[in-house]
């Protein structure tokens, strides 16, 4: 069977709701569609929208950002960099994506319909460490508004959240910024991040993690003006759950008035796995107090002006793993697509490539199957540092993939396969030989130092052999990864003579902010002139439990 969606069919769903990492999420309504866009990090296309009519059942319609900017920084391999926690908005008829590029400063995008087109992206504020950016449209005043985070990494500055005012139109801001909330103020918290403003019951909302991302819990700040004072509680956490965080996310509600909100889960090498938690209005949360230059309760109105006091996220408090659906229409079970025969060539949405693509890397033609090309490389035993691997995410559950491939290039060192590909990374498929054969390879290559990808690898000093080669005499191979717990990873093939087990078992590894991915590659020694191709066809992905 395909890998399932969360909807369990009998008015309930489990969580998490995307399995997969769906990083940073933020998503709305308009009219009686859901959106939801997530972190893409450096691979392209970025910016990915999720469309779904009841919160449980979602599918990949598209992506707001074709190509990263500045286009020259992102031609090779950058996988914790790029597009950081965007928040996606509707306002003035239009579609908006602002994120933060930790390298470069605040970004958005905008369209009329969530298809597109999508504007190029524009610089809202250049700067480093500026993270996690969220505009508000207050159209009780006609106000706009942006409130950010900050990396360290970069700025050598975190725990705070600073706010601006916005010129209406998102091209800009019309001040230097104001620290709005500090927590190095609030005893016991840190890593104060990924805030997403809101207008409610006439107050001023801002939903912030903090605490860092495998350890900390979702807060809830609210006062009279943007500017502050705040007053600060938890409204999320951990409890004695399996749900660790619980972190980064948005509220949403429904046209029934029912309120929602999601947020990820770190996963380890599956990345950031996605939660829907109910939520209502109530005397919820954990208040905090602190000597942060906010109100008391009483000085802010406190909980006989809160119009009904503060958010409660799941079951009082800590995340819920099976809940009743939301009160909408009934949809038909998804989730987003996985597998792929590649008509004419072409691939599906789920596809990133792990930099800006380049023409000529996929060919399309007149069958079915992926035809990519062997692009000659200077870094040819270390495939984080190849911008041509095109990937999709790996599942959270688990499973088993599964891909025919073709190498039709007859250039000696030509090779092609089907990659786990992370920090560490490990690869089957088929190389042509001096000779002119071909064989069934296999390979690894253990995390590198400093979880980045090395720009300059020695020559075969990356990837090691993982089980000794065979030959492939049709130059033809049939290719499978069993996913099981803890992603660990068993390779095996079949050349004409059966499916045989290939190597030890490989624990998938992802990067420090990304989870590991799946992968589908080309490439050639360095040289001149046209390498051939290799062709994948019915790429699978079938739950195995």
């Amino acid at each position: 069977m395909a890998l399932p969606s969360a909807d369990l069919g009998d008015g309930t769903y489990r969580n998490p709701v995307l399995d997969a990492d769906w990083s940073d999420p933020d998503l709305l309504r308009v009219g009686d569609d859901f959106y939801l866009t997530a972190s893409s990090f450096g691979r392209a296309p970025g910016l990915p929208l999720l469309h779904s009519r009841d919160l449980v059942n979602w599918t990949l319609v598209g992506h707001a950002l074709q190509r990263l900017e500045p286009a020259g920084e992102f031609s090779r391999p950058r996988p914790d960099c790029g597009v950081w926690a965007p928040s996606l908005r509707h306002h003035d008829d239009r579609f908006w994506i602002f994120w933060g590029d930790p390298d470069h400063g605040i970004f958005q995008v905008n369209a009329p319909e969530i298809r597109g087109p999508w504007t190029r992206p524009h610089l809202v504020k250049e700067g480093k460490g500026l993270i996690d950016p969220c505009p508000l449209w207050d159209e009780e005043t006609g106000e706009a508004y942006l409130v950010h985070a900050w990396a360290r990494s970069r700025s050598g500055v975190k725990n705070r959240l600073t706010g601006h005012r916005m010129r209406p139109d998102g091209t800009g801001l019309l001040d230097e910024g104001k620290v709005i909330v500090d927590a190095d103020l609030i005893p016991g918290w840190f890593t104060l991040e990924g805030p997403k403003a809101y207008r409610h019951d006439g107050w001023f909302w801002i939903f912030a993690p903090a605490g860092g991302v495998e350890t900390g819990w979702q807060g809830a700040f609210r006062s009279r003006g943007f500017f502050g004072p705040y007053e600060e509680r938890v409204v999320m956490e951990q409890g004695d759950t399996r749900v660790n965080g619980p972190h980064q996310g948005g509220w949403v509600r429904t046209a029934a008035g029912e309120d929602w909100f999601v947020h990820f889960q770190q996963r380890g090498p599956y990345g950031r796995v996605v939660h829907l938690q109910p939520m209502r209005w109530g005397d919820g949360g954990t208040s905090r107090s602190s000597g942060s230059p906010r109100s008391s309760e009483a000085e802010s109105g406190g909980e006989a002006e809160s119009g009904g006091g503060w958010p409660v996220l799941g079951d009082r408090g800590v995340p819920v793993a099976v809940h009743r659906k939301p009160d909408l229409p009934s949809q038909p079970p998804s989730a987003p697509a996985t597998d792929d025969d590649f008509p004419g060539g072409r691939f599906g949405r789920q596809w990133q490539w792990t930099a800006n693509p380049q023409d000529g890397w996929a060919t399309q033609h007149s069958g079915d199957g992926l035809r990519l090309s062997c692009v000659r490389t200077e870094d040819p035993h270390d495939l984080r540092a190849l911008p041509h691997v095109l990937t999709q995410r790996l599942p959270g559950a688990a499973a088993t993939v599964r891909v025919d491939l073709r190498l039709d290039s007859e250039e000696p060192g030509a090779r092609a396969g089907l990659t786990v590909l992370g920090d560490a990374f490990s690869w089957i498929g088929l190389q042509r030989e001096p000779d002119g054969s071909v064989r069934l390879v296999h390979r690894f290559a253990e995390p590198v130092a400093g979880g980045a990808p090395p720009v300059s690898p020695e020559p075969g000093g990356s990837e090691r052999e993982a089980a000794p080669a065979r030959s492939a005499p049709e130059g033809r191979a049939r290719l499978w990864i069993e996913i099981g717990a803890g992603a660990r990873c068993r390779f095996s093939y079949d050349v004409g003579d059966g499916r045989q087990p290939s190597g030890q078992v490989f624990a998938a590894t992802g990067w420090r902010w990304v989870g590991a991915l799946l992968g589908l590659f080309a490439q050639a020694p360095a040289g001149g002139g046209h390498a051939g191709a290799a062709t994948f066809t019915r790429f699978r992905v079938t739950a195995t439990r």
